[in-house]
């Protein structure tokens, strides 16, 4: 990607998400600065359905009254080719006409969301926003905050809106509520420029071969958030490879984050049922699989007390268990979600760039699980090599912060070596 459409994309993202920032105001009183995610996440989910079934959205309903008519029961299917996705919704009314009868908002905001496919509806309950509705409701501000998003600037259809430039947006927004509460930002949010790093490591080198043979592979994130590089990744491969056949998977622990990259992998056509909630670490939902490329950034110092019974028991299984090499200190387990990606990447091939802090590197005397960690690596030949971020790439953070590159197949001139790059005093990385 140039650095002038980069930059472009990167203006736009900024100027959309301030402008859902600011209609956030309109709930100033009503809830706290921290708290207006719980609102204006889920109306950006559901102002982007909108926009994107706008155009097909009269003949859904048409195929649906011809579909009564006909006495058909069963019509998923014929709804879903008439709208061209993955989702639909059989409600009258759009944004726009909720305006039309102010006295009733709720009533017929609540019909306009009962409306839509199940699929849709579940994402909407997993976000809680049932309880926003009636809380919006009953302090006057719904009907406020349905007008705002009903400005031609507030447009979020997939047709403008591009798959990768929506994770921003809402990876953006939840940086501006987080550092509205002080919170740690950078748990939630991965700056685009260590994302592109990070697919151009996993692929770079191979590009004439990937172009010359194709591309079809599986990819994993382990803690996808929004599933922002799960889907730059995927623009990394169909740069090299327009047809390149990619199958997205993804496990998340936050109910938002979580029903927000479901939303988009729908929009995209995607499998959503690929997409997965859950503590990847106590609750695996992806066990027995197999990926050819994992790219991630886990929590940092996160403890996995809540997780214990679960990851000791795997740990016990031996090479059966995700954990077998050790186990870290309960206090940071993020070298367990190292581990558990390296037991997901296909043997001899798999590929997998994953962000450490320096724990991972420092932490543990010899004997430690730390330890026998990093010489499990070391043994196996997996580590290619380690890059060291400048400090200030990630939100409310200055700790010091790598990736490091796992690499299953590694080349014969590579093999017994790890290769080891500082860029920490870089004033930007280049972008790809």
């Amino acid at each position: 990607m140039s650095n002038n459409i980069q930059q472009q994309t990167t203006i736009n993202i900024q100027e959309k998400a301030n402008l859902i920032w600011a209609i956030a105001d309109k709930l100033v009183g009503v809830y706290k600065p921290h708290e207006y995610g719980n609102v204006i996440l889920p109306m950006c989910v559901i102002k982007r359905f909108e926009d994107t079934l706008a155009p097909t959205k009269q003949a859904v309903l048409d195929t649906n009254a011809k579909l009564d008519k006909d006495g058909i029961v069963v019509k998923k299917g014929f709804l879903e080719t008439a709208a061209g996705q993955q989702l639909y919704n059989l409600s009258p009314f759009t944004f726009q006409s909720l305006l039309n009868d102010p006295e009733n908002i709720k009533e017929n905001f609540e019909s306009y969301l009962n409306h839509f496919s199940e699929n849709v509806i579940d994402i909407i309950h997993r976000m809680d926003f049932d309880r926003e509705l009636q809380k919006m409701a009953d302090n006057n501000v719904l009907y406020l905050v349905i007008k705002e998003f009903c400005t031609s600037k507030a447009y979020l259809g997939a047709d403008l809106v591009t798959s990768v430039d929506m994770g921003y947006i809402f990876e953006e927004l939840v940086r501006k509520f987080s550092e509205s509460y002080d919170e740690q930002a950078g748990a939630h949010f991965t700056a685009r420029d260590i994302i592109y790093l990070m697919a151009e490591l996993l692929v770079g080198n191979d590009e004439q071969k990937l172009e010359r043979e194709g591309i079809t592979a599986s990819i994993y994130d382990m803690a996808m958030g929004t599933s922002q590089m799960l889907g730059c990744l995927t623009e990394r491969f169909l740069k090299i490879d327009p047809e390149a056949e990619i199958t997205s998977y993804g496990q998340e622990l936050n109910n938002q984050t979580f029903a927000i990259a479901k939303a988009d992998t729908l929009i995209k056509g995607g499998n959503a049922d690929n997409m997965r909630q859950g503590d990847t670490l106590g609750d695996d939902k992806f066990s027995g699989y197999k990926f050819d490329y994992i790219i991630s950034n886990p929590p940092f110092g996160i403890e996995w007390k809540t997780s214990k019974e679960a990851v000791e028991k795997e740990h016990n299984l031996g090479k059966a268990g995700r954990f077998a090499p050790g186990l870290p200190a309960i206090g940071d387990g993020q070298m367990l979600f190292l581990l558990n990606g390296i037991a997901k990447l296909k043997d001899d091939e798999g590929r997998m760039a994953i962000i450490q802090n320096g724990s991972s590197l420092f932490k543990g005397d010899a004997g430690s699980g730390e330890s026998e960690i990093r010489g499990y690596l070391l043994e196996h030949d997996w580590l290619e090599a380690i890059v060291q971020l400048p400090n200030d790439l990630f939100y409310n953070t200055g700790i010091a912060t790598y990736i490091w590159l796992i690499t299953k197949n590694k080349s014969e001139e590579r093999q017994g070596k790890v290769q080891l790059i500082d860029t920490s005093q870089c004033l930007s990385l280049i972008h790809i």
